[in-house]
């Protein structure tokens, strides 16, 4: 008969042996986030109801904000479509990676988002407008699709595509919408009298009424990022970084095709479930440029270390709260359009902006083209600059650049008042020259000379349907 002793024995050893082993209870290697960035398409900064635009209704924006961080200083490399994306996807400044006009694409040589994402083991996708249109498909993605103009069904197809996908890999998506992208709704539900126009504007009826037009463009994005977070949050899960931002600013005089915060400054959230701070903001400087290395950081990958791209991944975990002293832009054109060359550098609440050819005149798509793009109420402005001085002086503005320009964006966040002649400034002015002189040297940017030597792009259009 066993003995007291003996059952305790037995009942240890049964429980021993029905407890998992140790090297089984160690928990797996954690699975690597999902990524799922959004990208809107011509969409105003100062639009964004999450940096004080009053008009625009974004009420998914203000969701996604509500769960992750919002950046306040984020900035693109470049304020055109290609320069832009290219920068985002290569993590190289536009004259490092061949896309400086627009229209042309970054070095075939070089090693490219979708790349560093796949030696991690992930599935990568494009759907829609993520790099220039139909270029997207020199990019190296396991998936590509919906990148011709304004193909808008792209995001119910980006949707549909979740919904199917049967890979148990981690997804690395992009997916962009066209929207608010020219050409513009023709029907709005905004009331053009009721809207408070940008003060760079010339208040006339039709310039209200293509503000109106653009804020329901823009809705229009708000749409689709709403389709798109709930669908990650659906077939993804909480395990996604999803990142929200846009590549240039709106197609309106002094925003995109220039260097004012209107041009290159960029709405930028960033939700991680779990890991980054919900409903937080950061004053932090960033570039599109440093998402790439980003990303690969906060998916455990190596950080890339030949690109100009720097991660910013401790100030998304709340272990800093700065990233770049000074950000660098630039803007070129495309061909014979919108070729006006410039270059900026922003550091905290001052830009410095240095026009190329100041003694060019400023042209682009939106006094030179189609009614579409600028023209039904541009040619408004121009007649009421024959007869108003207040009208006269935006326009000659428009039109009309010193070599040098000089804003406190905090003071001025439309940037009216140019300092660069003020003598008060004087010793920052020269800190910012300085500054961009170092930077462009280091990139091989001789200005003029550079611009002059580059290759009409359009040689190379891109196929619209």
């Amino acid at each position: 008969m066993p003995t007291s002793h003996s059952i305790l024995a037995l009942l240890f050893i049964s429980i021993a042996l029905s407890a998992p082993s140790a090297r089984a209870a160690d928990p797996s290697p954690a699975r690597p986030p999902n990524i799922v960035f959004f990208i809107a398409d011509d969409l105003g900064w100062a639009d964004c109801p999450i940096n004080g635009g009053r008009d625009a209704r974004m009420p998914n924006l203000d969701r996604l904000a509500a769960q992750g961080i919002t950046f306040s200083h984020a900035f693109v490399a470049s304020s055109s479509c290609a320069p832009s994306r290219a920068a985002l996807l290569t993590g190289l400044d536009p004259i490092h990676n061949g896309a400086m006009l627009n229209h042309a694409r970054p070095a075939k040589s070089l090693k490219k988002f979708p790349a560093y994402f796949k030696e991690l083991g992930y599935d990568t996708a494009a759907i829609g407008k993520t790099a220039h249109y139909k270029q997207v498909t020199e990019y190296g993605f396991d998936f590509a699709s919906h990148f011709n103009y304004h193909q808008d069904d792209c995001i119910e197809f980006a949707v549909d595509w979740l919904a199917k996908r049967k890979s148990d890999k981690p997804l690395c998506l992009l997916i962009g919408t066209n929207w608010p992208h020219v050409p513009w709704p023709k029907e709005t539900s905004f009331d053009p009298s009721k809207l408070t126009l940008p003060p760079s504007f010339i208040d006339t009826p039709e310039t209200r009424q293509a503000y109106a037009r653009y804020l329901q463009a823009v809705a229009f994005a708000d749409r689709d990022l709403g389709m798109v977070m709930d669908a990650a949050r659906k077939y993804v899960g909480d395990n996604t970084i999803f990142l929200f931002s846009g590549d240039n600013g709106a197609q309106f005089p002094f925003g995109k095709w220039n260097c004012y915060d209107t041009g290159l400054r960029t709405p930028l959230v960033i939700a991680w479930p779990g890991k980054f701070k919900a409903g937080a903001r950061s004053d932090a400087m960033v570039s599109w440029i440093d998402l790439l290395p980003t990303l690969v950081s906060a998916a455990a990958g190596p950080p890339p270390d030949h690109i100009d791209g720097q991660s910013f991944l401790p100030v998304l975990l709340g272990q800093s709260t700065a990233h770049r002293p000074i950000i660098f832009g630039t803007h070129s054109g495309d061909g014979t359009m919108n070729r006006y060359p410039i270059r900026s550098a922003c550091a905290g609440d001052f830009l410095y902006i240095r026009n190329i050819d100041p003694a060019a005149e400023h042209h682009t798509h939106i006094d030179k083209a189609n009614a579409g793009d600028g023209r039904a109420y541009w040619d408004t402005w121009a007649a009421r600059a024959q007869t108003d001085p207040a009208a006269a002086a935006i326009v000659h503005r428009y039109h009309t650049r010193p070599a040098e320009e000089l804003y406190n964006t905090a003071a001025d966040p439309w940037q009216l008042k140019n300092l660069a002649a003020d003598p008060t400034q004087a010793q920052r002015l020269a800190k910012l020259r300085g500054d961009l002189d170092a930077w462009m040297k280091r990139d091989g940017d001789k200005g003029l000379e550079t611009e002059r030597s580059m290759p009409d792009p359009s040689e190379r259009p891109v196929t619209k349907p």
